[in-house]
This record gives structure tokens, C-alpha cells and sequence, in this order.
């Protein structure tokens, strides 16, 4: 699975910006950025970048979980940055404990609930947005403004920024959409959940049941979000190679599932 481990950060560009300068800025190099946004002939000219265009740069150290962080622009509000990357205002705040909802500061960097995908020989938007279970426009919404991303046609090594699996409440950190999954492997998240409790359980492609619904605590509840960190159990041996993950809460008034986050994956 081409997963792009590190800190990504979609940078836009600005009045004077060369690669150059940019390279210089964030501690990266010229070549990673070209290949990183495929700004080679036929598909773009390195040598031309304008205002407004937006750039994906991996930062410099040996972070090894994909991540994004999102720099804020003149005229962001944290309804449409979350809007942009399908993620919940409420969530957003959380997972940078943002106080004052209403107040951002222009260049801000904000973690964004999204990972890296590096685009492999034969890949198109649709292959992969069935792949990751992800909505082609939400793959096409947060990487706007990209120079190099077309409907028709990706390059190979071209990087796109992908949401991670989420609802209101609940994003799921690990595992990443189409990966291998196998038993005591981590699940990892953040949730807002009454009594901090979350659930998951495991089905094939079949409807299997192969890790019946257990439980387990993020670090804090309601009105808070709290990260989870569990240990993945199976019940049954898959039948298909592939299947979901699915992470929930219950309603505490009468038991039904609220939050569902849904991860496709493979055994």
C-alpha cells in the first residue's frame, strides 16, 4: 500500500515564491517538490508557479504515521477548511484544541485528519477512491488548487492528500483504509463519546463476523475528544481477503449505534 509516511504540509503560494525559496523555507529540496506535485513536462512547468496554487511539501524528520497539516490563508474560516477536508468543525477544533473557534490566524498550522497517498503506475482517482473507500470528491476537494491533479489522467510518485475515515464524532488514525490488517494490531483514533466508550467490530467481505463487538476507552469523554488506542481481536478466521472495520458508539438512552465510521481493509 503506497502510504507516504511523514508530516505533509499543503502550502499555498505567494506573490515572489520560487521553488527555490520555498525548498529553502521549509527545510526540503527542489527535486521533492517537483516529483511530490509532478511539476515535470508534459504535465506542468517547474519553472511556473503562481499565487493561489498549492503545493504539498513533505517536512523535514522521520515521523513514521502520514500526516497533513494545513497552513490557514487570508479569508479561511474553520467551517470551510473542515468543510474542504470532510471533517466535522466540532472535530476539527478537538484535534487542535482550538478554544475560540471564530478566531484563526493567517498562517496557522492545523492538523488536518487526512494521510498521504503516492499515485503507482496504472492508478486513476476512481481505482483509488474504491480502494480507500473514499468519495472521488472528497479526494478532488481537499487537494484543489493542485496544479497537477486532472480527472482524466495521475503520475506515478504525484502525492494526494486523502481524509481520513470519519464521522461527527469519531476519526479513525489506524488502520488506514486498504491496508493488511491482523490480530493485536493498534486501532487508533479520536472520539467524542459519552462515558469516553468506543466500539468496533470486524466483518469480511462476506458479512462474516470475524471480530465480534468489544469495547474500549479514549483517554477522555464528552464534551472532550479523547484519543483510543486498543488492540484489534479476532473471533474467526476471514473467508475473503478483504473486509471493514467498523468503529461506533452506542446511544446511552436506548443502545443503537451512533458514529459510525466505516474501514475498508484487507486480512
Amino acid at each position: 500500500m503506497p502510504i507516504s509516511s511523514g508530516t505533509h504540509l499543503l502550502y499555498t503560494v505567494r506573490q515572489g515564491d520560487t521553488l527555490y525559496s520555498i525548498a529553502e523555507q521549509l527545510g526540503t529540496n527542489i527535486p521533492s517538490l517537483i516529483q511530490i506535485n509532478a511539476l515535470y513536462p508534459p504535465v506542468a512547468d517547474p519553472n511556473r508557479i503562481s499565487p493561489g496554487q498549492v503545493l504539498l511539501a513533505r517536512l523535514p524528520g522521520m515521523a513514521e504515521q502520514s500526516s497533513v497539516v494545513y497552513q490557514v490563508q487570508p479569508g479561511d474560516t474553520l467551517y470551510r477548511i473542515a468543510e474542504r477536508f470532510s471533517v466535522s468543525v466540532d472535530m476539527l477544533s478537538g484535534l487542535n484544541q482550538i478554544q475560540q473557534p471564530d478566531i484563526l490566524r493567517v498562517a496557522q498550522l492545523l492538523f488536518i485528519a487526512s494521510f498521504v497517498y503516492e499515485v503507482e503506475p496504472g492508478d486513476t482517482l476512481y481505482s483509488i477512491s474504491r480502494r480507500l473507500g473514499t468519495p472521488m470528491s472528497d479526494i478532488i476537494r481537499a487537494n484543489r488548487n493542485r496544479q497537477s491533479l486532472s480527472l482524466d489522467i495521475i503520475y506515478p510518485g504525484f502525492r494526494l492528500v486523502i481524509p481520513l475515515p470519519s464521522s461527527t464524532n469519531i476519526v479513525v488514525f489506524e488502520p488506514l483504509p486498504g491496508t493488511k490488517i491482523a490480530p493485536e494490531q493498534r486501532l487508533m483514533g479520536s472520539a467524542r463519546a459519552f462515558e469516553a466508550t468506543i466500539n468496533y467490530q470486524i466483518r469480511d467481505a462476506m458479512g462474516r463476523v470475524i471480530a465480534k463487538e468489544r469495547a474500549g476507552t479514549a483517554a477522555q469523554g464528552a464534551p472532550a475528544f479523547g484519543v483510543f488506542d486498543v488492540q484489534l481481536q479476532f473471533d474467526q478466521t476471514p473467508t475473503t481477503l478483504s473486509g471493514i472495520l467498523m468503529v461506533y458508539t452506542r446511544s446511552a438512552n436506548d443502545g443503537s449505534i451512533q458514529d459510525m465510521v466505516e474501514v475498508p481493509l484487507s486480512f
